[in-house]
């Protein structure tokens, strides 16, 4: 099995550099990628209004929040794929992973005293165990049992938060972040912006490792396993090994941005465990085109921004001049969702990924 046509490295020639004294290219979409990570770099030194996807002008502290959590949702979408999109497990506990970052990393800061560095390293070791030992007895079963055993894992967990047995996880409440053990650079709304690279930074990363592991002879073997598992099986490899790292990959990158996404929300929230989230990482991957890394990035992109700015769009009286009906239905993220979900599935299965590719292939039919 081959990777995904838009996760290959592209052949066109373009900017020649130099790897290793050897000569390479860097192909269209390479570039693109580096100069939409420059564009995102620098935003926090743009003074520029963007009406409706952003509350202000994009260097103030408000819009880059508003960018940070979705680029953290960037990254956990990317983590969803590799074992949704690229091995065809259909988790629906994949945001306990998530939530053990975030509560991992604040209960640390709170109970243990440590720095927010080493709390969030420690969370994410913590993390990729716990997705170890999960995947190693939810992948026993497969298809809908599978599903099933996921979803019993992360309601367990979520029960488990609300009802704070233990008395460490604020119930309902949740915990506020331990401000006193970040470090100075992300105290404080002066420093947002460093905060809001701290996100892009783990979304850069969460791509540059998805794609390299994507590329890998276990990422090749992933799509096998999606594509027909028992053939995989029949040729000698043994599936269940293959998946439980992809499990364990995924879940590890899901905790990480649990751990940024602390800082950013400034406390730990029940929510972050349940179900829903979950099927929102579905609704992110299945929009943007599961199986692609860049698919499953831009759809995180676009449910964060629609999830933090439809509500607030709704209420601003920007849509002040449509009927009553229309303007309470739009302002509504999970109806807007909902239907761009159902139009990409009936239309579009490859989500946006697949509506670019093909009009890139329609451009190059008509040039030709």
């Amino acid at each position: 099995m081959t990777a995904p046509v838009s996760d290959q490295v592209d052949q066109t020639p373009a900017t020649p550099t130099r790897v290793g004294g050897v000569r390479r290219r860097l192909g269209p979409g390479q570039i693109i990628g580096l100069m939409v990570v420059a564009l995102f770099a620098v935003m926090p030194f743009i003074d520029v209004n963007v009406p409706a996807l952003l509350p202000g002008v994009a260097s103030s502290p408000g819009s880059l929040q508003v960018l940070g959590i979705a680029l953290v949702y960037v990254g956990v979408a990317m983590s969803y794929d590799l074992v949704f999109g690229y091995t065809g497990l259909l988790s629906l506990g994949h945001a306990m992973f998530f939530a053990f970052g975030v509560y991992g990393t604040n209960l640390l800061m709170d109970r243990a005293g440590l720095p927010f560095v080493l709390a969030s390293v420690v969370a994410v070791v913590a993390t990729t165990t716990s997705a170890a030992l999960i995947g190693a007895i939810a992948l026993r079963v497969r298809g809908i049992a599978f599903a099933m055993v996921t979803l019993a894992f992360a309601e367990a967990l979520t029960f488990f938060l609300l009802s704070d047995p233990l008395h460490i996880t604020g119930g309902e409440e949740g915990l506020a972040i331990v401000s006193s053990e970040l470090p100075d650079l992300l105290r404080g709304v002066a420093n947002l912006r460093w905060v809001y690279w701290l996100a892009l930074v783990y979304a850069v990363a969460v791509y540059l490792v998805s794609r390299f592991v994507a590329g890998s002879h276990a990422g090749r073997t992933w799509q096998a396993i999606r594509e027909n598992e028992d053939r995989v099986e029949l040729i000698g490899l043994v599936p269940y090994r293959f998946k439980l790292v992809s499990f364990t990959l995924g879940g590890a990158l899901a905790g990480f941005g649990g751990s940024v996404f602390l800082v950013l929300a400034r406390g730990a929230s029940p929510s972050v465990a349940s179900a829903d989230f979950t099927l929102a990482l579905l609704i992110m991957v299945v929009i943007g085109g599961a199986g692609r890394l860049w698919g499953a990035a831009l759809g995180g992109l676009i449910y964060g921004l629609l999830t933090l700015r439809l509500n607030a769009l709704g209420t601003s009286g920007t849509l002040g001049g449509l009927p009553d009906w229309i303007e309470r239905t739009v302002s509504e993220p999970l109806f807007v969702l909902g239907v761009l979900f159902i139009l990409l599935v009936l239309f579009a299965p490859g989500g946006v990924a697949g509506l670019l590719d093909k009009l890139r292939l329609a451009t190059r039919h008509a040039r030709s």
